[in-house]
Protein backbone atom coordinates (compact mmCIF):
# COMPACT_ATOMS: atom_id res chain seq x y z
CA UNK A 1 0.00 0.00 0.00
CA UNK A 2 2.02 3.32 -1.31
CA UNK A 3 -0.99 5.63 -0.84
CA UNK A 4 -0.48 7.83 2.84
CA UNK A 5 -4.34 8.52 3.17
CA UNK A 6 -7.17 6.73 3.03
CA UNK A 7 -10.96 7.34 4.07
CA UNK A 8 -13.24 4.92 5.81
CA UNK A 9 -16.88 5.67 4.30
CA UNK A 10 -19.77 4.17 6.17
CA UNK A 11 -23.21 3.51 4.10
CA UNK A 12 -25.95 2.42 6.70
CA UNK A 13 -28.68 1.24 4.70
CA UNK A 14 -31.91 -0.64 5.64
CA UNK A 15 -31.11 -3.62 4.94
CA UNK A 16 -27.70 -3.59 5.94
CA UNK A 17 -24.54 -1.67 7.20
CA UNK A 18 -21.63 -1.54 4.30
CA UNK A 19 -18.18 -0.20 5.12
CA UNK A 20 -15.54 0.49 2.95
CA UNK A 21 -11.59 1.78 2.69
CA UNK A 22 -10.72 4.06 -0.09
CA UNK A 23 -7.57 6.06 -0.95
CA UNK A 24 -7.44 9.56 -2.78
CA UNK A 25 -7.81 7.55 -6.12
CA UNK A 26 -10.89 6.22 -5.37
CA UNK A 27 -9.86 2.70 -5.22
CA UNK A 28 -11.12 0.49 -2.64
CA UNK A 29 -8.64 -1.52 -0.35
CA UNK A 30 -11.25 -3.06 2.10
CA UNK A 31 -14.96 -3.51 2.32
CA UNK A 32 -17.77 -5.70 4.42
CA UNK A 33 -21.28 -5.46 4.52
CA UNK A 34 -23.26 -7.17 7.86
CA UNK A 35 -26.87 -7.32 7.31
CA UNK A 36 -29.49 -6.06 9.53
CA UNK A 37 -32.73 -7.01 10.91
CA UNK A 38 -35.99 -4.96 10.09
CA UNK A 39 -38.95 -6.12 11.81
CA UNK A 40 -41.96 -6.05 9.36
CA UNK A 41 -45.53 -6.11 11.52
CA UNK A 42 -49.62 -6.02 10.82
CA UNK A 43 -50.49 -2.71 9.49
CA UNK A 44 -47.48 -2.15 7.67
CA UNK A 45 -45.45 -0.99 10.29
CA UNK A 46 -42.05 -1.24 9.99
CA UNK A 47 -39.26 -1.17 13.14
CA UNK A 48 -35.90 -1.95 13.78
CA UNK A 49 -33.69 -2.13 17.02
CA UNK A 50 -31.68 1.17 17.71
CA UNK A 51 -29.15 -1.45 19.37
CA UNK A 52 -29.15 -3.34 16.96
CA UNK A 53 -28.22 -0.37 14.19
CA UNK A 54 -25.25 1.19 16.30
CA UNK A 55 -23.71 -2.78 16.66
CA UNK A 56 -24.22 -3.31 12.94
CA UNK A 57 -22.10 0.04 11.89
CA UNK A 58 -19.36 -1.14 14.42
CA UNK A 59 -19.67 -5.01 13.09
CA UNK A 60 -19.46 -3.99 9.66
CA UNK A 61 -16.16 -1.38 10.12
CA UNK A 62 -14.66 -4.22 12.37
CA UNK A 63 -14.69 -6.45 9.49
CA UNK A 64 -13.76 -3.94 6.92
CA UNK A 65 -10.47 -2.73 9.01
CA UNK A 66 -9.30 -6.21 9.96
CA UNK A 67 -9.40 -7.13 6.11
CA UNK A 68 -7.59 -3.93 5.33
CA UNK A 69 -4.86 -4.82 8.14
CA UNK A 70 -4.48 -8.39 7.04
CA UNK A 71 -3.62 -6.47 3.35
CA UNK A 72 -1.01 -4.44 5.26
CA UNK A 73 -3.11 -1.02 5.97
CA UNK A 74 -2.40 0.90 8.72
CA UNK A 75 -4.39 2.71 10.74
CA UNK A 76 -3.29 5.25 11.06
CA UNK A 77 -3.10 6.33 7.76
CA UNK A 78 -7.02 6.52 7.50
CA UNK A 79 -7.60 10.14 8.05
CA UNK A 80 -11.26 10.51 7.89
CA UNK A 81 -14.61 9.26 8.24
CA UNK A 82 -18.03 9.95 5.96
CA UNK A 83 -21.54 8.35 6.85
CA UNK A 84 -24.52 7.66 4.48
CA UNK A 85 -27.67 6.58 6.04
CA UNK A 86 -31.30 5.41 5.12
CA UNK A 87 -33.01 8.57 5.33
CA UNK A 88 -36.37 9.10 7.30
CA UNK A 89 -36.04 6.43 9.38
CA UNK A 90 -35.65 8.15 13.30
CA UNK A 91 -34.88 7.28 16.85
CA UNK A 92 -36.26 9.00 20.47
CA UNK A 93 -33.92 8.88 22.97
CA UNK A 94 -33.74 10.10 26.62
CA UNK A 95 -31.64 12.38 28.19
CA UNK A 96 -29.40 9.09 29.24
CA UNK A 97 -29.29 8.16 25.78
CA UNK A 98 -31.52 5.07 26.06
CA UNK A 99 -34.24 4.74 22.94
CA UNK A 100 -37.34 5.42 23.82
CA UNK A 101 -38.79 3.05 21.01
CA UNK A 102 -38.07 1.33 18.15
CA UNK A 103 -36.18 2.96 15.31
CA UNK A 104 -39.27 3.19 12.88
CA UNK A 105 -38.38 2.62 9.20
CA UNK A 106 -38.95 5.15 6.24
CA UNK A 107 -40.88 2.16 4.82
CA UNK A 108 -43.55 2.55 7.68
CA UNK A 109 -46.99 3.40 6.87
CA UNK A 110 -48.49 4.17 10.48
CA UNK A 111 -49.21 7.45 10.14
CA UNK A 112 -51.65 7.77 7.17
CA UNK A 113 -54.21 8.77 8.81
CA UNK A 114 -52.25 11.52 10.61
CA UNK A 115 -51.45 12.67 6.82
CA UNK A 116 -54.92 12.57 6.49
CA UNK A 117 -55.60 14.98 9.47
CA UNK A 118 -53.11 17.27 8.01
CA UNK A 119 -54.06 17.20 4.58
CA UNK A 120 -57.60 18.09 6.59
CA UNK A 121 -56.28 21.15 8.47
CA UNK A 122 -55.05 22.61 5.43
CA UNK A 123 -51.39 22.20 6.46
CA UNK A 124 -50.21 21.38 2.62
CA UNK A 125 -49.11 24.57 1.28
CA UNK A 126 -47.60 25.68 4.23
CA UNK A 127 -45.80 22.44 4.68
CA UNK A 128 -44.67 22.66 1.06
CA UNK A 129 -43.74 25.92 1.17
CA UNK A 130 -41.67 25.56 3.98
CA UNK A 131 -40.23 22.27 3.81
CA UNK A 132 -40.04 21.44 0.25
CA UNK A 133 -41.80 18.70 0.96
CA UNK A 134 -45.33 16.96 0.52
CA UNK A 135 -47.78 15.56 3.39
CA UNK A 136 -47.06 11.77 3.37
CA UNK A 137 -46.04 8.75 5.73
CA UNK A 138 -42.17 8.25 4.03
CA UNK A 139 -41.54 11.54 5.91
CA UNK A 140 -40.30 11.17 9.27
CA UNK A 141 -42.44 14.14 10.98
CA UNK A 142 -46.05 12.16 10.73
CA UNK A 143 -44.44 9.33 12.50
CA UNK A 144 -43.48 11.02 15.28
CA UNK A 145 -46.63 12.65 15.75
CA UNK A 146 -48.10 9.26 15.54
CA UNK A 147 -45.73 8.18 18.73
CA UNK A 148 -46.97 11.50 20.22
CA UNK A 149 -50.73 10.98 20.06
CA UNK A 150 -50.75 6.98 20.75
CA UNK A 151 -47.67 6.84 23.57
CA UNK A 152 -48.39 8.62 26.42
CA UNK A 153 -45.25 8.12 28.16
CA UNK A 154 -43.48 9.71 24.94
CA UNK A 155 -46.41 12.45 24.70
CA UNK A 156 -44.78 13.40 28.39
CA UNK A 157 -40.99 12.93 27.68
CA UNK A 158 -41.36 14.86 24.77
CA UNK A 159 -43.20 17.60 26.85
CA UNK A 160 -41.15 17.70 29.49
CA UNK A 161 -37.93 18.57 26.91
CA UNK A 162 -36.68 15.38 27.54
CA UNK A 163 -36.96 13.24 24.40
CA UNK A 164 -34.36 13.59 21.70
CA UNK A 165 -35.03 13.20 18.35
CA UNK A 166 -32.37 11.67 15.77
CA UNK A 167 -32.32 10.53 12.00
CA UNK A 168 -29.87 7.67 11.70
CA UNK A 169 -26.79 9.63 10.99
CA UNK A 170 -27.70 11.41 14.56
CA UNK A 171 -28.20 8.84 16.26
CA UNK A 172 -24.83 6.74 15.16
CA UNK A 173 -22.72 9.70 15.90
CA UNK A 174 -24.37 10.92 19.26
CA UNK A 175 -23.12 6.90 20.25
CA UNK A 176 -19.91 6.97 18.40
CA UNK A 177 -19.09 9.75 20.44
CA UNK A 178 -20.27 8.81 23.38
CA UNK A 179 -22.92 11.48 24.02
CA UNK A 180 -21.07 14.43 23.30
CA UNK A 181 -22.24 15.45 19.59
CA UNK A 182 -25.87 15.64 18.97
CA UNK A 183 -25.56 16.96 14.95
CA UNK A 184 -27.23 16.26 11.61
CA UNK A 185 -26.84 17.56 8.42
CA UNK A 186 -29.06 19.56 5.93
CA UNK A 187 -30.06 16.34 3.90
CA UNK A 188 -31.05 14.59 6.19
CA UNK A 189 -33.01 17.21 8.28
CA UNK A 190 -34.82 18.03 4.90
CA UNK A 191 -36.36 14.88 5.01
CA UNK A 192 -37.89 15.38 8.33
CA UNK A 193 -41.01 18.07 7.82
CA UNK A 194 -39.22 20.07 10.43
CA UNK A 195 -36.71 22.08 8.50
CA UNK A 196 -37.02 25.20 6.49
CA UNK A 197 -35.17 25.15 3.33
CA UNK A 198 -35.01 28.98 2.97
CA UNK A 199 -33.80 29.36 6.73
CA UNK A 200 -31.39 25.87 6.89
CA UNK A 201 -33.13 25.63 10.87
CA UNK A 202 -35.95 23.97 12.52
CA UNK A 203 -39.27 25.73 11.88
CA UNK A 204 -40.63 26.82 15.10
CA UNK A 205 -44.02 27.24 13.46
CA UNK A 206 -44.46 23.87 12.40
CA UNK A 207 -43.44 22.29 15.01
CA UNK A 208 -45.76 24.06 17.00
CA UNK A 209 -48.68 23.07 15.13
CA UNK A 210 -47.76 19.56 15.24
CA UNK A 211 -47.61 20.21 18.98
CA UNK A 212 -44.28 19.30 19.33
CA UNK A 213 -42.73 22.59 20.96
CA UNK A 214 -40.91 20.45 23.56
CA UNK A 215 -38.92 18.34 20.91
CA UNK A 216 -34.95 18.54 21.21
CA UNK A 217 -33.37 18.91 17.46
CA UNK A 218 -29.77 18.22 16.65
CA UNK A 219 -28.40 21.08 15.45
CA UNK A 220 -27.98 21.12 11.39
CA UNK A 221 -24.90 21.41 9.73
CA UNK A 222 -23.37 21.04 5.96
CA UNK A 223 -22.60 17.32 4.96
CA UNK A 224 -19.38 18.17 4.60
CA UNK A 225 -18.07 19.32 8.34
CA UNK A 226 -16.09 18.71 11.47
CA UNK A 227 -19.18 16.49 13.22
CA UNK A 228 -16.56 15.00 16.00
CA UNK A 229 -14.79 11.81 16.37
CA UNK A 230 -14.76 8.33 17.46
CA UNK A 231 -12.50 5.39 18.64
CA UNK A 232 -15.20 3.09 17.27
CA UNK A 233 -15.64 1.40 21.05
CA UNK A 234 -11.37 0.65 20.84
CA UNK A 235 -10.88 -0.23 17.13
CA UNK A 236 -8.84 2.96 16.65
CA UNK A 237 -6.47 3.92 18.92
CA UNK A 238 -6.75 7.61 17.98
CA UNK A 239 -9.81 8.66 17.79
CA UNK A 240 -10.98 8.90 13.61
CA UNK A 241 -12.67 12.58 12.41
CA UNK A 242 -15.89 11.93 11.38
CA UNK A 243 -15.94 14.51 8.41
CA UNK A 244 -19.50 14.10 6.73
CA UNK A 245 -22.93 13.10 7.11
CA UNK A 246 -25.78 12.75 4.17
CA UNK A 247 -28.85 10.95 3.44
CA UNK A 248 -27.98 7.75 1.12
CA UNK A 249 -29.91 9.35 -1.94
CA UNK A 250 -28.05 12.59 -1.59
CA UNK A 251 -24.96 10.92 -1.07
CA UNK A 252 -25.55 8.95 -4.73
CA UNK A 253 -26.24 12.08 -6.15
CA UNK A 254 -22.95 13.60 -5.28
CA UNK A 255 -21.15 9.99 -5.97
CA UNK A 256 -22.71 9.98 -9.23
CA UNK A 257 -20.93 13.16 -9.99
CA UNK A 258 -24.07 15.81 -9.21
CA UNK A 259 -22.16 18.50 -8.37
CA UNK A 260 -23.31 21.39 -11.37
CA UNK A 261 -26.36 22.89 -12.06
CA UNK A 262 -28.47 20.71 -14.59
CA UNK A 263 -27.21 17.17 -13.53
CA UNK A 264 -29.44 14.11 -12.64
CA UNK A 265 -29.01 11.07 -11.09
CA UNK A 266 -31.47 8.02 -11.65
CA UNK A 267 -31.09 4.67 -8.91
CA UNK A 268 -32.80 2.00 -11.18
CA UNK A 269 -33.90 -0.38 -8.82
CA UNK A 270 -37.52 -1.80 -7.57
CA UNK A 271 -38.47 1.98 -7.86
CA UNK A 272 -36.71 4.76 -8.98
CA UNK A 273 -35.76 7.79 -6.99
CA UNK A 274 -34.82 10.62 -9.01
CA UNK A 275 -32.32 13.65 -8.26
CA UNK A 276 -32.10 16.78 -10.54
CA UNK A 277 -29.40 19.34 -9.13
CA UNK A 278 -30.83 22.94 -9.27
CA UNK A 279 -27.86 24.96 -8.09
CA UNK A 280 -27.49 27.04 -5.16
CA UNK A 281 -31.77 28.11 -5.11
CA UNK A 282 -34.11 25.90 -4.16
CA UNK A 283 -36.54 25.27 -7.03
CA UNK A 284 -40.32 24.52 -6.01
CA UNK A 285 -42.81 21.60 -7.71
CA UNK A 286 -46.16 22.08 -9.17
CA UNK A 287 -45.97 19.12 -10.72
CA UNK A 288 -45.09 16.38 -7.97
CA UNK A 289 -41.42 16.63 -6.73
CA UNK A 290 -40.11 17.50 -3.87
CA UNK A 291 -37.70 19.99 -3.35
CA UNK A 292 -34.59 19.00 -0.88
CA UNK A 293 -31.18 19.51 0.11
CA UNK A 294 -29.04 17.96 -2.67
CA UNK A 295 -25.57 18.26 -0.87
CA UNK A 296 -23.38 20.38 0.54
CA UNK A 297 -20.19 22.05 2.26
CA UNK A 298 -19.66 24.70 4.88
CA UNK A 299 -19.41 27.43 1.59
CA UNK A 300 -21.66 25.78 -0.68
CA UNK A 301 -25.29 24.69 -0.46
CA UNK A 302 -26.86 22.93 -3.87
CA UNK A 303 -30.57 22.02 -3.62
CA UNK A 304 -32.05 19.18 -5.77
CA UNK A 305 -36.06 18.77 -6.96
CA UNK A 306 -36.87 14.85 -6.44
CA UNK A 307 -39.04 12.58 -8.66
CA UNK A 308 -39.92 9.20 -7.05
CA UNK A 309 -41.01 6.68 -9.77
CA UNK A 310 -43.09 4.20 -7.49
CA UNK A 311 -42.72 0.77 -10.17
CA UNK A 312 -39.22 0.83 -12.13
CA UNK A 313 -38.07 -2.74 -12.47
CA UNK A 314 -40.64 -4.54 -10.20
CA UNK A 315 -43.13 -5.38 -12.72
CA UNK A 316 -40.43 -7.88 -14.54
CA UNK A 317 -41.08 -9.74 -11.42
CA UNK A 318 -44.99 -9.79 -11.69
CA UNK A 319 -43.89 -11.10 -15.16
CA UNK A 320 -42.19 -13.75 -14.26
CA UNK A 321 -43.89 -15.13 -11.00
CA UNK A 322 -47.69 -14.31 -11.91
CA UNK A 323 -47.30 -15.07 -15.63
CA UNK A 324 -44.88 -17.03 -15.94
CA UNK A 325 -43.69 -15.10 -19.30
CA UNK A 326 -39.86 -15.63 -18.19
CA UNK A 327 -37.78 -17.99 -16.27
CA UNK A 328 -34.72 -15.70 -15.57
CA UNK A 329 -34.38 -12.19 -15.15
CA UNK A 330 -31.06 -12.56 -17.67
CA UNK A 331 -33.86 -13.61 -20.62
CA UNK A 332 -35.63 -10.01 -20.24
CA UNK A 333 -32.70 -8.23 -22.65
CA UNK A 334 -33.06 -10.86 -25.35
CA UNK A 335 -36.44 -11.18 -25.18
CA UNK A 336 -36.91 -7.43 -26.05
CA UNK A 337 -34.71 -7.34 -28.66
CA UNK A 338 -35.99 -10.30 -30.74
CA UNK A 339 -39.27 -7.94 -31.50
CA UNK A 340 -38.75 -5.29 -33.57
CA UNK A 341 -40.59 -2.76 -31.67
CA UNK A 342 -43.06 -2.89 -28.96
CA UNK A 343 -45.81 -3.70 -31.53
CA UNK A 344 -48.36 -1.13 -29.79
CA UNK A 345 -47.92 -2.92 -26.26
CA UNK A 346 -47.98 -0.75 -23.87
CA UNK A 347 -47.49 -2.01 -19.94
CA UNK A 348 -48.65 0.66 -17.46
CA UNK A 349 -47.00 -0.05 -14.13
CA UNK A 350 -49.46 1.34 -11.79
CA UNK A 351 -49.34 -1.94 -9.49
CA UNK A 352 -48.89 0.11 -6.53
CA UNK A 353 -50.26 3.64 -7.84
CA UNK A 354 -48.42 5.97 -10.10
CA UNK A 355 -45.92 8.29 -8.09
CA UNK A 356 -43.95 11.16 -9.95
CA UNK A 357 -44.94 13.18 -12.10
CA UNK A 358 -48.48 11.78 -12.08
CA UNK A 359 -49.16 10.66 -8.19
CA UNK A 360 -52.54 8.94 -8.46
CA UNK A 361 -52.42 6.25 -6.15
CA UNK A 362 -55.89 4.96 -7.42
CA UNK A 363 -54.70 3.90 -11.05
CA UNK A 364 -54.27 0.19 -11.91
CA UNK A 365 -51.88 -1.40 -14.00
CA UNK A 366 -52.66 -2.00 -17.37
CA UNK A 367 -51.37 -3.62 -20.47
CA UNK A 368 -52.26 -1.56 -23.84
CA UNK A 369 -52.62 -2.50 -27.24
CA UNK A 370 -52.18 -6.23 -27.06
CA UNK A 371 -53.72 -8.01 -30.43
CA UNK A 372 -53.16 -11.63 -31.81
CA UNK A 373 -50.44 -10.30 -33.25
CA UNK A 374 -48.60 -9.61 -29.86
CA UNK A 375 -46.64 -12.02 -27.65
CA UNK A 376 -45.02 -12.59 -24.57
CA UNK A 377 -41.57 -10.57 -25.71
CA UNK A 378 -43.65 -7.79 -26.94
CA UNK A 379 -44.79 -7.53 -23.38
CA UNK A 380 -41.53 -7.60 -21.59
CA UNK A 381 -40.08 -5.07 -24.13
CA UNK A 382 -43.03 -2.67 -22.82
CA UNK A 383 -41.94 -3.37 -19.54
CA UNK A 384 -38.26 -2.71 -20.53
CA UNK A 385 -39.88 0.97 -22.35
CA UNK A 386 -41.80 1.56 -19.29
CA UNK A 387 -38.80 2.17 -17.19
CA UNK A 388 -37.39 4.78 -19.86
CA UNK A 389 -40.79 6.54 -20.44
CA UNK A 390 -41.27 6.95 -16.60
CA UNK A 391 -37.71 8.73 -16.10
CA UNK A 392 -38.40 10.56 -19.19
CA UNK A 393 -41.80 11.78 -18.04
CA UNK A 394 -40.42 12.91 -14.31
CA UNK A 395 -37.20 14.73 -16.24
CA UNK A 396 -39.80 16.68 -18.27
CA UNK A 397 -41.61 17.87 -15.11
CA UNK A 398 -38.37 18.64 -13.45
CA UNK A 399 -37.28 20.53 -16.46
CA UNK A 400 -40.57 22.53 -16.30
CA UNK A 401 -40.37 23.17 -12.25
CA UNK A 402 -36.59 24.23 -12.16
CA UNK A 403 -36.66 26.53 -15.27
CA UNK A 404 -33.63 24.58 -16.55
CA UNK A 405 -32.91 21.28 -18.49
CA UNK A 406 -31.21 18.21 -17.42
CA UNK A 407 -28.10 17.94 -19.60
CA UNK A 408 -26.62 14.88 -17.78
CA UNK A 409 -28.18 11.65 -15.95
CA UNK A 410 -26.17 9.54 -14.51
CA UNK A 411 -27.73 5.98 -13.60
CA UNK A 412 -27.13 3.30 -11.31
CA UNK A 413 -28.89 0.34 -9.81
CA UNK A 414 -29.66 -2.76 -10.84
CA UNK A 415 -31.61 -2.47 -14.15
CA UNK A 416 -28.66 -0.19 -15.09
CA UNK A 417 -27.29 -3.39 -16.62
CA UNK A 418 -29.78 -3.91 -18.65
CA UNK A 419 -28.29 -2.74 -22.05
CA UNK A 420 -31.61 -2.78 -23.76
CA UNK A 421 -32.85 -0.07 -20.54
CA UNK A 422 -30.24 2.13 -21.04
CA UNK A 423 -29.53 2.29 -24.92
CA UNK A 424 -33.53 2.61 -25.09
CA UNK A 425 -33.08 5.71 -22.34
CA UNK A 426 -30.59 7.19 -23.98
CA UNK A 427 -32.21 7.25 -27.30
CA UNK A 428 -35.39 9.10 -25.39
CA UNK A 429 -33.56 11.63 -23.49
CA UNK A 430 -32.74 15.20 -24.83
CA UNK A 431 -29.82 14.91 -22.35
CA UNK A 432 -26.34 12.50 -21.76
CA UNK A 433 -26.94 9.75 -20.51
CA UNK A 434 -24.00 8.33 -18.67
CA UNK A 435 -23.71 4.98 -16.81
CA UNK A 436 -21.25 4.25 -13.47
CA UNK A 437 -19.73 1.19 -12.69
CA UNK A 438 -19.43 1.58 -9.10
CA UNK A 439 -22.02 -0.24 -6.80
CA UNK A 440 -20.36 1.56 -3.91
CA UNK A 441 -21.86 4.99 -5.11
CA UNK A 442 -23.92 5.96 -1.48
CA UNK A 443 -20.40 5.68 0.48
CA UNK A 444 -18.39 6.82 -2.52
CA UNK A 445 -20.02 9.89 -2.19
CA UNK A 446 -20.01 10.23 1.75
CA UNK A 447 -16.35 9.48 1.91
CA UNK A 448 -15.37 12.01 -0.99
CA UNK A 449 -17.40 14.44 1.19
CA UNK A 450 -14.98 13.46 4.44
CA UNK A 451 -11.92 13.60 2.41
CA UNK A 452 -13.16 17.22 1.31
CA UNK A 453 -13.06 18.43 4.61
CA UNK A 454 -9.97 16.93 5.50
CA UNK A 455 -8.12 18.04 2.52
CA UNK A 456 -7.34 15.16 1.13
CA UNK A 457 -9.29 16.59 -2.02
CA UNK A 458 -8.73 20.29 -2.51
CA UNK A 459 -12.20 20.85 -3.84
CA UNK A 460 -15.14 19.63 -5.87
CA UNK A 461 -13.91 20.44 -8.91
CA UNK A 462 -10.76 18.09 -8.00
CA UNK A 463 -12.96 14.82 -7.28
CA UNK A 464 -14.55 14.82 -10.89
CA UNK A 465 -11.78 12.55 -11.81
CA UNK A 466 -12.97 9.87 -8.99
CA UNK A 467 -16.17 8.98 -10.69
CA UNK A 468 -15.73 6.14 -13.43
CA UNK A 469 -18.13 7.98 -15.88
CA UNK A 470 -19.49 6.19 -19.04
CA UNK A 471 -21.53 7.98 -22.04
CA UNK A 472 -23.47 6.05 -23.61
CA UNK A 473 -24.26 6.99 -27.32
CA UNK A 474 -27.39 7.48 -28.94
CA UNK A 475 -28.31 5.03 -31.96
CA UNK A 476 -30.20 5.15 -35.03
CA UNK A 477 -32.82 4.65 -33.29
CA UNK A 478 -34.12 7.74 -31.91
CA UNK A 479 -36.84 8.77 -34.36
CA UNK A 480 -38.44 5.63 -33.40
CA UNK A 481 -38.09 5.78 -30.03
CA UNK A 482 -39.29 9.20 -30.44
CA UNK A 483 -42.46 7.42 -31.98
CA UNK A 484 -42.96 5.12 -29.76
CA UNK A 485 -42.88 7.67 -26.30
CA UNK A 486 -45.80 9.40 -28.25
CA UNK A 487 -47.88 6.33 -28.18
CA UNK A 488 -46.63 5.90 -23.97
CA UNK A 489 -48.44 9.45 -23.63
CA UNK A 490 -51.24 8.86 -25.68
CA UNK A 491 -52.07 5.97 -23.53
CA UNK A 492 -51.45 7.65 -20.30
CA UNK A 493 -53.64 10.63 -21.17
CA UNK A 494 -57.14 7.99 -21.12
Amino acid sequence: MTSSSYILAIDQGTSGTKSIIFDEAGSIFAEATVPLKTHYLPEGYVEQDPEEIYKNVLQSVQACVDQYSAAGGVLSAIKSCGISNQRETFVLWNKDGQPLYNAIVWQCKRSVSICTALQAAGLAYIIQEKTGLCIDPYFSGTKLMWLYQHHTEIRQTIDAGEAYFGTIDTWLLYRLTGGEKYLTDYTNASRTLFFNLDTLDWDRELLSRFNLDGIQLPEAKPSSYAFGASHFEGLFEEALPIHALIGDSHAAAFGEACIYPGTAKATLGTGCSILFNVGSKRKNSTSGMVSTICWSTEDRVDYALEGIIVSCASPLAWLKTELGLLTDFSEVETMANSVEDNGGVYLIPAFSGLGAPYWDMNKKASIEGLTFASNKNHIVRAALESIAYQIKDVLEAMNQDAGMTVNELMVNGGASSNQFVTQFLSDLLDATLVKNENKNISALGAGVLAGLKTGIFTDVDAIRSLFQRHPIARSASVPKVAEAYKGWQRVMSC
